[in-house]
């Protein structure tokens, strides 16, 4: 089984989780302590975005030629880099992991351009202040326990990556991805079917899902169930029922739109409505 870089973390005999969220998607933050011990994260799954918080002078990595860590150094580890880490002194360090299909899907959606525009550069120590701030209030965040402000901040930490100048083969034209984002969203409360989506964009079934994929970073029945998810956070600010949310996103209940966005979120739509209660 792969592991991302928590799990390797997690089954350290040293390293203790302090705070963590589950952001839901595959995403997660955790606040580790550690110290005495020797990580090899072999191919992990995921991106991994680190980000030192107390100490790290006492961390080195081997296979980068020993530099060490200090407060305030990011890190960033893409999905399947291996690495190498020794420990010899206590630190305190943010772990963001990311899937990559979601983190290209949150970038397309984002900047409204093609998913392969993002780019997820190795860094070792580094100050990368475009980073930072987002770490620091992913930090804060996962102390006080609030997902809207985890939210926030990884939508923050994916405008601010990189992109790639690069010339793309295959794909969707802009045209075609408009059209269908228009279509989904008008059809949004009944069923969506690849069938559909194809001729929208004027392909068959199998190019279309796989000229969609390229272009997007996901899947488009992961992408058709974002989009609900985005319109069933838009309706929670209102004062509609659950029920009714979830019939006008595309649910067939109010348990399916509950189970469903609590596996995106890592809330309930309740608790999302009283995140944004409190919030106001």
């Amino acid at each position: 089984m792969i592991s991302t870089a928590s799990d390797y973390l997690a089954r350290s005999p040293t390293a203790q989780a302090q705070a963590r969220l589950d952001l839901g998607a595959g995403r997660s933050v955790t606040i580790w302590e550690n110290q005495s011990d020797r990580i090899f994260y072999d191919t992990p799954k995921d991106h991994t975005f680190s980000f030192y918080l107390k100490g790290g002078t006492g961390t080195r990595r081997l296979d980068a030629g020993g530099v060490s860590g200090w407060p305030g150094a990011v890190c960033v580890l893409p999905e399947g880099h291996s690495s190498d880490w020794e420990i010899t002194a206590a630190f305190r360090f943010l772990h963001l992991v990311l899937p990559d299909d979601t983190l290209r899907a949150w970038f397309s959606r984002i900047h409204d351009r093609d998913a392969r525009y993002a780019d997820v550069p190795e860094i070792v120590y580094q100050a990368a202040p475009a980073l930072t701030a987002p770490l620091a209030q992913l930090a804060q965040a996962a102390v006080t326990c609030d997902p809207l402000q985890a939210d926030a901040a990884v939508a923050e930490l994916i405008y601010r990556l990189p992109q790639r100048p690069k010339a793309l083969q295959g794909g969707l034209t802009a045209h075609q991805l408009q059209r269908t984002d228009d279509w989904i969203d008008a059809n949004l409360g009944g069923a969506i079917r690849l069938c559909d989506l194809a001729a929208v964009a004027g392909l068959s079934e199998f190019h279309f899902h796989r000229m969609f994929k390229a272009s997007r970073g996901t899947s488009p029945h992961k992408w058709v169930l974002m989009r609900r998810i985005d319109a069933a956070k838009t309706g929670l600010q209102g004062r509609a029922s659950i029920a009714d949310i979830a019939a006008a996103c595309g649910f067939s209940c109010q348990s399916h739109l509950t189970r469903t966005f609590r596996a995106q979120t890592g809330m309930t739509p309740a608790m999302y409505r009283q995140r944004l209660a409190d919030w106001g």
